[in-house]
């Protein structure tokens, strides 16, 4: 059969061909051409068999430019409908060519422009020249915005955040392009401020750490600390928002453009001359302006403060928070105790401008006078006595009898009791006054106070060098304590003390109950403070043991004679 007369098969290959193509078209983006316009439609032919209609409000503004033979961009949504006409859409193929546009703009990184048109749960809506974006309400503006209005239907520029073609969505951002912005600005304004450049700014707001100064496009942070040179417990003390104020600018930080401002530093420091104003010794009166767990400050004139710690607050009260001392506002007189202009410290004495109690108890009751008090405290190792002078004396185990030992003897005394006692040390440095109750009583020593201790027959016994016989009572790390077994004095005998040898003198070589020879070296009366050494005996009897080998022609060696000197005192 020839080509001019196909067969039944050519047919249904041709038809089978011209489904394909119109199948092929729909969906897809093609150029037409507007045949004419009837009405409020635009007709257009697509190069399908049959033409289809556009509403003309689809093509916007351009609408009323449109003419017979334009050519023009449509979607071809369906090849033929109910009346015979292909259903196209300009706005579709609008927005298809616009999601091309904005992915290219997207994988470069470049901005878009759009317009605010509508407000919806969470944001609002952008027409991006025909393609719908989500702008959250978080990405509107750099600071929450209550009113969106005046930004709706006015052109402006956005950043695509997220694009997904699949689901048709994409989120843009305002905020992000306004930062880009701000942030260039702010690094053209930072480019032409310089440290230590004074300018005006306005107060923008006030925080507990001080107030954000507005220069003319930047903010500067004026921290607290460099207000004033004085403390300044608020910045609302000294500014207000709105105020125009001059300000130093003290750093700048290219990297994040902050600035760091000051107003202090447009006056003279007033610690120039600290060491001079106020000399270590000077009495002067400040101002109580903060207590703390430490101490108080005090201000001494205007930007200037010292600390007084609280261990100079009170020649007494070691353990009272100095709230309790003093109070905010109050006016005190102060001595300098140390000056430092380097670190911009001044150390001050509260207690120094009132007499010392120790000095005082010193100089009215010397080293053996009788003092009454009040038992204020028991401890492990004496009593504390309450003195003239809100001191305390303390008597320490060994001074509350001479023949009992003290962990017995404390245990009849409670607190409240008034008792009497001897002065035996002073120590004003250390604030220590020494007492002992036992000092009052007669001792076997003799030389005791009290009523016949002159007639005591052994007094004259415990003189220096005397040798006495002790017991050995305690061990310690650092020697043992040992009783007198004719007086019961109790003593402690150190550690070096114990022997010549040095390898002897280990104190765990003795045992509780063991009798031994010692040599006085030391008893004062008055104190009845009695001080044995071992070690001095058996350096006085080698001495004694090499004069009597010097002198003697028995021919017996040195060994016999000192080996039989120390057997004789160990008898």
């Amino acid at each position: 059969m020839s080509a001019a007369n196909p067969t039944r098969d050519d047919f249904a290959s041709l038809l089978d061909e011209s489904f394909s193509e119109s199948h092929s078209a729909e969906g897809s983006v093609v150029r037409g051409i507007i045949t004419s316009i009837e009405k409020d439609m635009a007709i257009i032919d697509v190069g399908l068999k049959v033409e289809g209609r556009v509403p003309l409000k689809e093509f916007g503004l351009k609408a009323k430019e449109l003419k017979a033979g334009d050519t023009v961009e449509v979607m071809v949504e369906r090849i033929e409908n109910a009346l015979g006409e292909a259903v196209l859409s300009r706005e579709k193929a609008r927005r298809e060519e616009s999601w091309v546009k904005l992915e290219e703009k997207f994988n470069r990184g470049e901005r878009v422009e759009g317009v605010i048109f509508n407000q919806v749960k969470g944001g609002f809506t952008v027409d991006l020249d025909g393609a719908v974006a989500f702008l959250p309400r978080s990405q509107v503006d750099i600071r929450p915005i209550r009113d969106v209005t005046p930004l709706m239907h006015n052109p402006q520029p956005f950043e695509i955040l997220k694009m997904d073609r699949r689901r048709g969505n994409i989120v843009v951002s305002r905020r992000t392009v306004l930062e880009e912005s701000r942030a260039e600005q702010r690094s053209e304004i930072v480019q032409n401020l310089e440290e230590g450049q004074v300018v005006e700014g306005v107060v923008k707001n006030i925080t507990d750490y001080g107030a954000f100064v507005e220069l003319g496009g930047i903010d500067g942070l004026l921290h607290v600390t460099d207000m004033a040179w004085r403390r300044v417990n608020h910045p609302t003390e000294i500014l207000n928002i709105g105020q125009t104020v001059k300000v130093q600018i003290i750093r700048i930080n290219q990297e994040t453009h902050r600035i760091s401002l000051g107003m202090k530093q447009l006056e003279s420091d007033p610690w120039g001359d600290i060491g001079t104003k106020f000399p270590i010794g000077k009495k002067i009166k400040g101002t109580v302006t903060n207590i703390t767990d430490y101490g108080a400050f005090v201000e001494l004139e205007p930007g200037i403060e010292g600390l007084i710690h609280v261990s100079e607050m009170s020649w007494t009260k070691k353990n009272v928070h100095p709230g309790k001392i003093l109070s905010t506002t109050q006016e005190v007189d102060v001595v300098v105790l140390e000056v430092d202009p380097a670190k911009r410290r001044i150390s001050l004495g509260l207690k120094q401008t009132l007499e010392n109690p120790w000095q005082a108890f010193a100089s009215s009751h010397p080293v053996g006078s009788e003092v009454e008090g009040e038992v204020k405290n028991k401890t492990e190792f004496g009593l504390f006595i309450g003195l003239e002078g809100d001191v305390d004396g303390m008597v320490h185990l060994s001074d509350l009898d001479w023949n009992r030992p003290g962990e017995q003897v404390i245990e009849e005394y409670n607190r409240g009791d008034i008792v009497k006692a001897q002065v035996l040390d002073v120590d004003q440095d250390k604030e220590r006054i020494s007492l002992g109750i036992k000092q009052l009583q007669r001792d076997g020593a003799g030389g005791g106070s009290g009523a016949g201790a002159n007639d005591q027959p052994n007094s004259g016994e415990l003189r220096k060098n005397a040798v006495v016989t002790c017991e050995v009572i305690g061990i310690k790390e650092g020697g043992i304590d040992v009783r007198l077994v004719d007086s019961g004095i109790e003593t402690f005998i150190k550690r070096n003390d114990l022997s010549r040898d040095r390898d002897e003198q280990r104190p765990e070589r003795f045992s509780v109950g063991q009798k031994l020879d010692a040599r006085v070296i030391a008893f004062d009366k008055k104190t009845r403070k009695l001080q044995v050494s071992i070690k001095a005996l058996e350096i006085a009897e080698e001495k004694e043991a090499v004069a009597q080998y010097g002198s003697t022609d028995s021919g017996a060696s040195l060994g016999d004679i000192l080996g039989a000197a120390l057997k004789g005192r160990d008898k």
